[in-house]
Formats: structure tokens, sequence, C-alpha cells
């Protein structure tokens, strides 16, 4: 016997020993290897049986006897599929005797077998469980039954629900352990799937629950994982875009599983991934050794096919990876998260767009127990969020951020002097990775300003996009080109437009840096003359700074700052949200 069906839960194991009271259990609720009666000549006697498996003879298998050596408070979870739920209802049988024994003995006598019983306490309504090919009929036989009831409203009529299975999770020492029905039903809960109806027994042997046939593998693999599996956790990640970032964050991933299984006892496994095209797909995880490969062989993608592809997968513990900078997929994470999945992005349009939609992402989340985690959107890999997250938390408030915010825009002017031109910098950023596909992004404050947005939302204020002034300093004609050609073009066009702007900097001492600030509710963005006395004078590289003037800080700013632009840092604060995930 196993701790679960192998079949279904691949890390399922034997069970040494149990008890006459708990193979019964586990094979009355769908354990197949035992047949029930057969069981109680030897109970009675006390005569241990042995099973074992007729194709690996020389293995111990599970020996059932009176008393078993003690081990997991839970020795295993089973399940039967194809159940109806039949439910009896009504305020008329509120303190009427004689309503359970009409519906038992309607189902006797019709030979019905009744599998799962529970009654509420108020006497309101009966629920029993019976096999699904039995559901018609009955629910036929009790309309008849309590036909004048029904007629008088004392009660309503027969109310059956299909596609249902039972699970069940067995232990004989499960009562001298508190708390474990909880831990059953949080990690069913965490999960999303939803109990319809609960049956404990007195002898606290059993704890049923009835659950939609559909979660039926999900639910024996989440409480396998809650009771058997010593504290490892497995993360099942379906992840589109597969660019710089994408891919950088796939090497991580396959760089760190044994790292993360042997200390942080994590699990992760990329099930699904995508690109504008293509996905793939694997229940038991991608070899990420092959994902090129196996991307270039999978079926056609759309936003649509992959959701529906996540969710028909119904994994425990599921997180959507967006590492696009793509719109179209950011408007798609409330079906992720209703659906309690989480949602990691580095992908600035869902949190930047309008607050309505933003306050929405972050209620759903809650609502749904499913993680919406964004570090990246600010500071790529820098833990900007998650600090000022804390402050917040703590009752701290901010009152002032002053930023630099941009590490391709960074890059671009740390790099940018009278023996260079400003065409072959941008181009040179982009090259590493530090800009979006589209670089005017980047150069027209846009992303700055959709970044100073999210950390004034994160600090508790109301701010729209529009509401944030924006300095540009590129051309009108550059601002006004529609593809990356012609933006390019339009900077050698306007060569002499930028050597003014660096000379003007130059002749007064100062270094040039595109600054993001926000105070008293109001936010601007834009290029500044930066003097030798300002802490973002040395700024080097690609890195960015952010100074949090807060009622706890209020002269010297907590400050955080490093490289804040690239692929590797990107995918690092992905992986870090995932992580965070983890531990939730």
């Amino acid at each position: 016997m196993y701790t679960a069906n192998p079949r279904v839960v691949k890390q399922a194991y034997p069970i040494s020993e149990i008890s006459y009271e708990e193979a019964m259990e586990l094979s009355h609720f769908g354990a197949k290897v035992l047949y029930p009666p057969t069981i109680q000549p030897a109970l009675r006697k006390e005569i241990a049986i042995r099973i074992k498996n007729t194709f690996a003879p020389e293995s111990a298998g599970t020996l059932i006897c009176k008393n078993p050596e003690n081990g997991n408070e839970v020795k295993g979870i089973s399940h039967i599929e194809d159940i109806s739920l039949i439910t009896l209802e009504g305020g008329g049988m509120v303190g009427i005797p004689g309503f359970s024994k009409r519906l038992f003995e309607t189902l006797s006598v019709a030979k019905i077998n009744v599998v799962f019983i529970t009654q509420a306490s108020s006497e309101h309504s009966i629920c029993v469980g019976v096999f699904e090919n039995d559901a018609a009929k009955a629910k036929e036989l009790l309309d008849e039954t309590f036909s004048i009831e029904i007629d008088k409203k004392k009660i309503k009529p027969i109310i059956v629900e299909n596609d249902l299975a039972i699970i069940a999770v067995v232990g004989e020492s499960m009562k001298n352990y508190q708390g474990l029905s909880g831990q059953m039903f949080s990690a069913l809960g965490r999960n999303n799937v939803n109990v319809r109806a609960i049956a404990q027994g007195s002898s606290e042997k059993n704890i049923s629950a009835v659950i939609n046939k559909y979660d039926a593998k999900k639910a024996l693999n989440t409480l396998h994982e809650q009771f058997f599996e010593e504290r490892t956790k497995q993360l099942n990640l379906f992840v589109t875009g597969v660019g710089n970032v994408g891919e950088r964050f796939l090497a991580q991933i396959n760089q760190q599983k044994k790292f993360l299984k042997e200390n942080l006892k994590l699990n992760i496994r990329v099930i699904g991934i995508a690109n504008s095209r293509k996905m793939a797909f694997n229940d038991n995880g991608l070899d990420l050794n092959k994902w090129k490969e196996a991307i270039e062989n999978g079926e056609p993608t759309t936003l649509d096919s992959f959701h529906k592809k996540v969710k028909e997968s119904n994994l425990r513990n599921s997180v959507f990876i967006d590492n696009t900078a793509n719109q179209q997929v950011s408007e798609i994470y409330e079906k992720y998260l209703r659906d309690s999945i989480s949602v990691v992005t580095c992908n600035k349009i869902a949190c930047a767009s309008s607050f309505d939609n933003y306050k929405t992402l972050k209620q759903v989340s809650r609502k749904y127990n499913a993680s919406f985690l964004f570090e990246t959107n600010v500071g790529a890999g820098l833990p900007i969020i998650d600090t000022l997250k804390n402050l917040i938390n703590s009752g701290d408030r901010v009152n002032k951020i002053q930023a630099v915010l941009s590490g391709s825009l960074n890059f671009v002017f740390n790099n940018f002097n009278a023996d260079s031109t400003f065409h072959n910098v941008v181009e040179a950023a982009q090259k590493e990775g530090y800009t979006e596909p589209d670089p005017k992004i980047d150069l027209s404050g846009v992303d700055v300003a959709r970044k100073i947005l999210i950390l004034a939302r994160e600090s508790g204020y109301k701010m729209e996009l529009q509401d944030i002034a924006k300095n540009a300093f590129l051309p009108e004609e550059s601002l006004n080109t529609v593809n990356n050609d012609d933006f390019y073009a339009s900077l050698t066009k306007n060569e002499a437009h930028f050597q003014n702007i660096f000379k003007e900097a130059n002749d007064k001492d100062c270094r040039l840096k595109y600054v993001a600030e926000f105070a008293d509710g109001k936010a601007n963005v834009g290029l500044q003359y930066i003097p030798s006395d300002h802490p973002f004078y040395n700024l080097e590289g690609s890195d960015n700074i952010v100074l949090f003037f807060t009622d706890r800080y209020p002269e010297n700013p907590l400050i955080i700052k490093g490289a804040g632009a690239g692929a590797d840092v990107t995918a690092s604060g992905i992986f870090a949200d995932v992580i965070r995930i983890s531990n939730k």
C-alpha cells in the first residue's frame, strides 16, 4: 500500500506498517490494492497481513497489524472519483424527526450505496455522496419520497451536483495532533481547491472532503506534499517571453535546481514556455538543457491558448512568469490571479496602467491567495519595491523620493561625450540589453515615469501616469518616429542637439542624469545637471540609485544603489520573486 496512488502522485512511497482500521479506510476510499471485507476475519483474530508486490517479491511490502510502529500521523491519502452529492435542504426540516430515516431508507431499499454523509448542526440540510451512475435514480426516488414537503415549500427539490470526487486523509494517530485538519484545508485553499462538503468521524481516523473531480490530482499532490514530503515544496512555472531576460532566467533556474532542493527544500519545475510564435508543455517538467528545441517543435500559441493550457494543467503552486514588455500580456494577469495562479513580472505596463486596474490586480491577488510580484519593475534585481513595502508595512510614511531609475539612460549619459555619437552610445546600450526592445521607451522618459509612478503607488498615493510631468530632452522628430530604424536615423540627424546638451553640462562641471522625483503628491522626470557634491554625481555604468525620505529618514535618506539594468540582474530579480512565493 502506498501513501497515495503512485499513478497520480509520483512522489508516493510504500507504507511499511499500517493498522487494520487505517487499511480499511484507505481501501474504502479508492486504494484498490485491497478489498475491505477481506480484512475482517484477520482483524477479528488479530492475524497480521503482509501485502507484497508480485513483480518485486524481495521488497518488504506493507504489514497490516493491530499495533503498527508509529510513523507519520497521516498514513495515506486516497480518493474516489465519479461522485455525486445529493442535498436535502429546507427550513421545514429543523426540529422535525424522521427526515434522515426516510432519506436513508429510500436509498437503502433501492440498493443505492451511500459513501459519504454530512449534516449541518442546525438540521437545515443533509448531504450524502453516492456514485454518479446512481444519482439520477436517487433524485427521482427522493423527490417522490418528499413530494408533499416539496409541494408545501417546506423543503427544496432534491439538489444533485455531479463531477465530484471524495478525497480522504487517513491516519489513526491524527487525533493526537492539533491543527491537522487546518493544515489540510489551508493547503487546499492556497491552491484554489474548493471544498463542497466535509466529514470527520468521531474516531478521527479519517477526514473526508468532497471536491471537484477536475481538482482531484492537484488536491492529492498538494496534500501529499503537505504531509509526506519533508517540507519540500514544488513550484510549477509557466514562462512567457524567452528572449534576453527569459533565456537567462531559465539558465539560472537550471543552474540552481540542485542547490534549491538541498538547501531550501524547493523543487522548481518549468512546465510550460512560450514565445510570440510557439509554446511547449510537459507536465513532468521541461528539460531546461533542451528548451529551445522543445519550443521550436512546439505548437502555435496565443495568449488565450497558453492560459488555457496552464489552467488545464491544474498543478499546485502554479506561477505565471512574464518576461516581456508586451501590453497584451499584461492585460491577462487578472485571469491568472482569479485562477489562483501567482504572477511574477518584469513588465511595468500593468502596474503603471490606470490606478483602478492596478488596485484591482492587488485586490484579486489577495482574494484568490495568489501572489502578484513585480520587484523587477523598478531597479531590475535591486530590492527597491520590497524595501519600500517593508517601510510602509512597519508604519513608516514616504515624504519624498529622488532617484535615477533608468540603467539604460545612466549607461548612455555615462558613456556619451564629445568624442562619441549619441546614436552609437544608444545602440551599444541596446546591444548590452540595457534598453527595452524599443529604445524610445527609455529615452522618451516613459519608462522612468512608469517606475516613479509605481513607487508612488506602493507608497500609498493615488496617481496616474499622465499626472507625471515629463521634461523631454529628445527632439520632437525623434519622439514622433514609429520604428527603431527611423528613431536611430533621427538621432544621427540631431547629433548637434545632443552635443550641445553635453557641452552645457560639461561647462557647468556637472554630469547628465535622468532623474525622477516625487514629493508632496506630485512627480516629475527629466534630464538634470548634477553637481559634484550630489549623491548622483558618481553613479557609474548602468547603476540605479533611490533615496527614500520618510518620517524615519527625514534628513539622511535610506539609499539603495546598484546595477539597475541588464538581462542577468533582471532575471535574478524575477528568480528572487519566485523564491518569495515559495516562502509564502
